[in-house]
């Protein structure tokens, strides 16, 4: 098949090209299964338009390797590709002016915390690829060190990697660090964001949300780094978990101390759901397809925005370096999308059909919001406080804050509730300190 109407009709090796109109009829008079596409480098936008051409003929769908690929030598079966999700958005990355990316990285030495995350490694390839002098890789889960490590020092030999195993709540240490190595910029990552695992675990999730970035920007008040940005979430919106309440109390800590600090800028960036990061559904969506499902789905009405890892990382560096202090920067995610279209697809992507009235492949099993999850996110607690940037993906938002006295108040109180394990202070404090905080109330299905 081909969508080039000089090429309709001729043959190839003996077999005649038809046009894709005509694969309807071949499915009703073949006993077809998968269609290949030889379309390796076409843009998200026009694969999405093929895929919904397909949608209605409930074919399995992969994608041919590109030719550097086959020229590999690489089995060329097994390099065929899944379909992915960044197909069904049908968004086109927009890469940023890299020049301008380099201004806090370039010949710089920085520390990223979380470096072993999904933001966070990828983070670092991108920032290896602006050619710092050193980049401090800082890492609490041992084996995620080892491999990011394992993976970067053969290709960035130019750049010095510091792998350090340790948690953002040593201050001394961090202090130290960053003394003895002279950081310019800080890329904090680190963070507890599984909402339904902080929501059952909300000490700990204070503890090293809240207080592991108060106890970077000690160091970064004994040290004054260039530059300092805070990875946060959507979910820090107005938020109805503990995760999202514990990185707005984050940004407000940040938000202060920007207010007493005179070489350091200070900022944010907020947005949604990566493609393919360990919290995704995404993946949990696949591992439940290949295993016959059924795929659970939370909500029927359950909506996410989405946006790949990639994107993120150099929006998150091009946002940093349009910082003027304080800034809280949110991504443009494009258009919200509802899950259950999206494991629809994916079931129907892979060649199977989705359960309806006890006949198809899959069934989607709707299993009833968890504890802490909206139905929505939103990026903004006010849609007037949007001020444009020079990138039309990265937006500013001017938002309220709380004064030096409140933030040292509430600081206190998250010591205390910490030091006696009282999870319900905690959400009290929350309540008092976070605006828009809310539990979520239980939907019906």
């Amino acid at each position: 098949m081909d969508d080039d109407p000089t090429l309709q009709g001729r043959q190839l090796r003996g077999l005649p090209v038809h046009s894709l109109g005509d694969l309807a009829g071949f499915c009703e008079s073949l006993d077809l299964h998968f269609i290949f596409l030889a379309l390796p480098s076409v843009t998200h936008q026009r694969r999405r338009e093929i895929l919904e051409q397909l949608r209605p003929l409930h074919l399995g769908v992969k994608i041919l390797p590109t030719l550097d690929q086959l020229l590999d030598g690489k089995d060329s079966f097994s390099a065929l590709q899944e379909i992915q999700i960044a197909d069904l958005l049908g968004r086109d990355e927009i890469s940023p002016d890299s020049s301008l990316m380099q201004k806090d990285v370039g010949s710089k030495t920085v520390l990223l915390t979380g470096a072993g995350g999904s933001i966070g490694s990828e983070l670092c390839r991108e920032i290896l690829g602006l050619q710092p002098s050193k980049l401090i890789l800082l890492e609490q889960h041992e084996h995620a060190l080892y491999q990011l490590e394992r993976e970067l020092s053969p290709q960035f030999s130019a750049t010095e990697l510091l792998p350090c195993l340790g948690s953002v709540l040593e201050t001394t240490r961090l202090a130290k660090l960053m003394k003895e190595h002279q950081v310019q910029t800080v890329y904090h990552a680190a963070a507890y964001k599984h909402v339904p695992l902080v929501e059952m675990n909300p000490l700990e999730g204070f503890r090293n949300n809240v207080l592991g970035t108060q106890s970077l920007l000690e160091a970064c008040q004994a040290h004054q780094p260039e530059s300092f940005v805070l990875i946060s979430t959507d979910k820090a919106v107005r938020p109805t978990n503990i995760m999202g309440a514990t990185k707005r109390m984050a940004e407000l800590v940040i938000q202060d101390l920007q207010t007493r600090s005179t070489s350091t800028k200070f900022s944010m960036v907020r947005f949604g759901n990566v493609l393919g990061s360990s919290g995704s559904v995404l993946p949990l969506f696949e591992q439940q397809i290949r295993r016959g499902g059924p795929v659970t789905v939370t909500h029927p009405d359950v909506t996410r925005f989405f946006m790949t890892i990639p994107e993120a990382a150099r929006l998150v560096l091009l946002a940093g370096a349009y910082a003027t202090g304080g800034d809280v920067f949110v991504l443009d995610m494009g258009k919200p999308m509802k899950i259950l279209d999206i494991a629809r697809r994916m079931i129907e992507l892979s060649g199977r059909s989705v359960v309806e009235d006890g006949i198809g492949d899959i069934e989607i099993a709707i299993t009833g919001l968890r504890p802490g999850e909206k139905l929505y996110e939103e990026l903004l607690i006010d849609d007037a406080s949007l001020r444009s940037t020079p990138h039309s993906k990265i937006l500013r938002a001017e938002e309220a804050l709380l004064s030096q006295i409140e933030i040292a108040s509430m600081l206190r109180e998250v010591n205390k509730a910490l030091k006696s394990c009282d999870a319900a202070a905690l959400r009290t404090l929350i309540e008092s300190r976070v605006d828009g905080y809310h539990q979520q109330e239980t939907v019906a299905l």
